[in-house]
């Protein structure tokens, strides 16, 4: 009994911490993201108090918070956009992989972390916060801008990127032999395949079976086929979290709407536990050597952002200001870059040091992404006031 009520206590902590923390980022105008992670950092290993009776439940719902938040990032496309969208975007797709991509694999390789955490770095540099994106476009009125479609393509094409990344991360982290790790990769790319076709022809009926007119019955239906899917999934090596995804985009219409409203508080709760779980189980004492590399990582791969929004913006025919502001709107990551992180980490396959290198770079870059995208107009108009040629 009383290593039941020291476990409540403590559970009963983090999450009004993690209330009070959400309401400060609130009032700021910043994700909770980075207070989250802080807040994990300063009650785990080696942090100011560190909690050792809540281990089982917040790693069952950290991975439920990923599962979720996947599921939901599905939820917000149909087949149909997914398909139009890597069709309008493939090109600034590929420069956005080949700028951003290869900072964090250089800078893993030259930190000696090797191929898989050049692998890894990769794509936790790589991909942009959606749901941080969508936030800032939507605070700051700009959902019917011209350039905001553009932004979206960049979004779908790097959501489409993970779904082949993660199956083959997944693979080499295991340890798998290449001849697996081609099946690997081999069963991702018919699954993927055969949920948007799945998805273009049957969404219906898969909404269907899940849809119902009872709330309890509805949402008992989509928790159920989400974890299975998810579970089957990783059974396969195709992850847990882009079963989750793939999910989500067969999922349409009305089902689809009323899904994201019932589960985007439950979303919120546990992608909350699963910031904080990465900040427990990353120690605070390897963050200060790794932060000047995470500095520089950070304005390098902000600075490659903007050139990609910038591009990508310019194929549309967006103009400059749009252009400018579709490059400082994808600057941020979040959490697909904890989640690639995490999933290297808790396999072991490479350095502690890395989930230090990891939330030291999400800190800044979700503080950054938003500070960038509101200044941006303000900036890229006094640039071009230095910049135009006087009368």
């Amino acid at each position: 009994m009383h290593d039941t009520a020291i476990s409540l206590i403590e559970l009963g902590a983090v999450f009004f911490g993690l209330g009070v923390l959400g309401r400060l980022a609130w009032k700021i105008g910043i994700s909770p993201i980075p207070l989250y992670l802080l807040g994990g950092l300063a009650f785990g290993t080696g942090g100011l108090i560190p909690l050792h009776g809540i281990e089982a439940f917040t790693h069952l719902a950290s991975e439920i918070g990923v599962v979720l938040l996947l599921l939901l990032l599905g939820l917000e496309y149909s087949a149909g956009e997914l398909v139009t969208g890597l069709r309008r975007s493939w090109l600034a797709g590929l420069i956005d992989i080949v700028l951003n991509a290869v900072p964090g694999a250089v800078v893993a390789l030259m930190l000696g972390w090797g191929p898989i955490g050049a692998l890894t770095m990769a794509g936790v540099t790589y991909i942009s916060s959606s749901g941080i994106v969508a936030k800032v476009l939507g605070d700051l009125g700009r959902l019917g801008n011209r350039e905001t479609p553009v932004i979206l393509s960049i979004l779908v094409f790097e959501d489409l990127a993970m779904a082949v990344y993660l199956p083959i991360l997944t693979a080499l982290l295991a340890g798998v032999s290449f001849l697996g790790g081609l099946t690997a990769v081999g069963v991702s790319l018919v699954v993927i395949t055969l949920v948007l076709v799945i998805a273009l022809k049957f969404g219906k009926y898969v909404s269907a079976l899940i849809d119902s007119p009872d709330p309890e019955v509805f949402l008992l239906r989509l928790l159920g086929s989400a974890l299975l899917v998810a579970g089957i999934a990783s059974e396969l090596q195709v992850s847990a979290a882009v079963g989750s995804f793939l999910l989500g985009i067969a999922i349409s219409g009305s089902t689809a709407a009323n899904a994201t409203r019932m589960l985007e508080p439950l979303r919120d709760l546990f992608a909350a536990l699963f910031f904080v779980v990465f900040g427990l189980n990353t120690d605070p004492s390897q963050i200060p050597p790794v932060l000047p590399v995470a500095l520089a990582l950070a304005l390098i791969t902000a600075a490659t952002k903007i050139v990609t929004g910038w591009l990508a913006s310019q194929m549309q025919g967006v103009g400059r200001m749009g252009r400018a502001r579709a490059g400082a709107a994808l600057v941020a990551r979040g959490e697909f870059s904890i989640v690639i992180a995490g999933l290297a980490v808790a396999s072991g396959a490479v350095s502690g040091e890395l989930a230090a290198l990891a939330t030291a770079y999400v800190l800044l870059m979700a503080i950054l992404g938003p500070v960038a995208a509101r200044v941006v107009e303000p900036v890229a108009r006094l640039f071009v006031r230095r910049t135009a040629p006087k009368a």
